[in-house]
């Protein structure tokens, strides 16, 4: 377990849910780590995408009370930011050497080291996403499953790649800027929430803004880099054994990444899940349209939630999951967010 003598630990009014916060020293830099549940339970371990941390890019699922009944109750998880994304970050210092996404990848199997922690399941988005399936090529005992949400697995193409290039420079120059905020929230969500001139902005991206505003422009800049420089994993996707649930929005700007991803990855251990009207971030978006694969996910390993704290609106057993679902080849079907609960009678 941590030794709390190594360790800082924050109290964090964001959340309520009685998360602490530990620095952790690892080779390639500091790294902030909340902690929520009972340590003595299996680790989840997270990782968000670029600008995020656990509080922009996994609240929306936490916050689900039956997101919290599986999760909490299987796993005590694990949020690591990547290096200077932590709410209150001070800015990198420019001596530091800038990671490589191989060098971020490293520093979770120290992070896991840190807190005694053997094999361990992977929840990530987009460019999070990309780093725990490295992570999991690299230290393959390590890892007992991914859950990836619209992940990238390949080299950046030329337009997203120079796309970052724009994004880098005013990153750099002009700092967290209204041009960069609105590349951005494009990254993380659909059209619809977003809003335009006639339709306000919803609640989710307003509140993703505020949280942009707070990041340190340069620490961005270089989680942007190591991920602009990203080799292709492709070819190694194949000898990737562990189980592994793959979502994404239908109108992420990476779904085609996805669907790739799904096609290297060995059909018998993965499953593609589609969330209509949603973009790349479906842990916020469309956070419920997760549950039931998540959990048909879980019982691979065993994992339940308990009969007693089943809420009436959305019952666990197997007799409630769509026959669809239980296909042996995968659960690569499109979800509407709204068939992806059950109602039944309690």
């Amino acid at each position: 377990m941590a030794d709390s003598s190594d360790s800082v630990s924050i109290d964090m009014e964001t959340i309520s849910l009685g998360g602490k916060e530990y620095l952790v020293k690892t080779r390639h830099g500091t790294v902030s780590v909340a902690v929520f549940g009972d340590q003595d339970k299996p680790a989840l371990i997270t990782y968000p995408d670029l600008a995020l941390n656990h509080v922009s890019c996994f609240q929306g699922l936490f916050f689900c009370p039956e997101a919290s009944s599986i999760l909490l109750h299987n796993f005590c998880i694990y949020h690591i930011s990547p290096p200077g994304h932590e709410l209150g970050a001070a800015p990198i210092g420019s001596d530091d050497l800038m990671p490589s996404v191989d060098d971020l990848a490293d520093q979770i199997v120290e992070v896991l080291n840190f807190f005694g922690l053997g094999a361990v399941m992977c929840m990530g988005v987009t460019a999070g996403a990309y780093i725990l399936t490295l992570f999991a090529m690299k230290y393959r005992q390590r890892v007992l499953g991914l859950i990836l949400v619209s992940p990238l697995c390949r080299a950046p193409s030329w337009t997203e790649w120079l796309l970052n290039k724009v994004m880098s420079n005013l990153l750099y120059f002009y700092g967290m800027c209204g041009v960069v905020k609105e590349l951005l929230l494009k990254r993380y969500f659909s059209k619809e929430v977003r809003g335009s001139a006639q339709v306000p902005e919803s609640d989710i991206v307003q509140a993703c803004i505020r949280l942009l505003d707070e990041r340190q422009s340069i620490n961005v800049w270089q989680f942007l880099e190591a991920m602009n420089g990203r080799p292709d994993l492709s070819d190694g996707l194949r000898k990737l054994h562990c189980r592994s649930l793959i979502f994404v929005g239908e109108n992420s700007p990476f779904h085609s990444e996805a669907l790739h991803m799904t096609s290297k990855l060995d059909r018998r251990y993965s499953a593609l899940v589609e969330v209509q009207a949603c973009g790349s971030m479906v842990t916020e978006e469309q956070p419920h349209a997760m549950l039931i694969p998540i959990e048909y996910f879980l019982m691979g390993y065993g994992l339940y939630r308990p009969t007693l704290s089943v809420s009436p609106r959305s019952p666990l057993s197997p007799s409630c999951i769509s026959p669809e679902l239980l296909s042996p080849e995968s659960m690569g079907l499109k979800l509407k967010p709204i068939k992806t609960r059950i109602s039944v009678e309690v």
